[in-house]
């Protein structure tokens, strides 16, 4: 897991380069103001969810993780908080393979870290993950998914 500045971003490509597409996205176009939905950045290697989400209280929020794609995740209207925990210290899922996605519901997590708009996270494959944690009726946020 990653926090840092949307102006450090560019500094974390050396991790993946189709990092780069997302920063490219971003600078090009006001990504804050498009519509909720899936956007293709480069086919299904890269792409972004844009989400309005009700937010949850932590007991409410699945730990999650992926196999084959990175989440970039950055807030746009309000602040988030995401519960975290080591993918290797989750206990046996069931893992949807057409979705890259093992989400496993009633996991505590170990550490929650909260991550305001200008700022984002990344979620490497093994970073398990609880998203959506806010005291805000709605908010909404990017997902960047880049494929590992």
């Amino acid at each position: 897991m990653i926090i840092d500045t949307l102006d450090n971003l560019e500094k974390y490509v050396s991790l993946n380069p189709l990092f780069r597409e997302v920063i490219d996205f971003m600078k090009a176009n006001k990504w804050k103001e498009i519509e909720d939905g899936k956007h293709l950045l480069k086919g299904d290697d890269v792409f972004v969810n844009v989400q309005t989400l009700k937010g949850k209280l932590p007991a409410e929020a699945a730990m999650e993780y992926h196999r084959k794609m990175i989440d970039v995740q950055v807030p746009i209207s309000s602040p988030e908080t995401y519960g975290y925990i080591p993918m290797v210290e989750l206990p046996a899922d069931v893992y949807n393979e057409e979705n890259d996605m093992g989400m496993i519901p009633g996991v505590t997590s170990q550490t929650f870290v909260t991550v305001k708009p200008g700022q984002f996270v990344i979620f490497m494959p093994q970073d398990g993950h609880a998203p959506g944690i806010s005291d805000q009726p709605q908010f909404r946020k990017a997902i960047f998914k880049v494929k590992a």
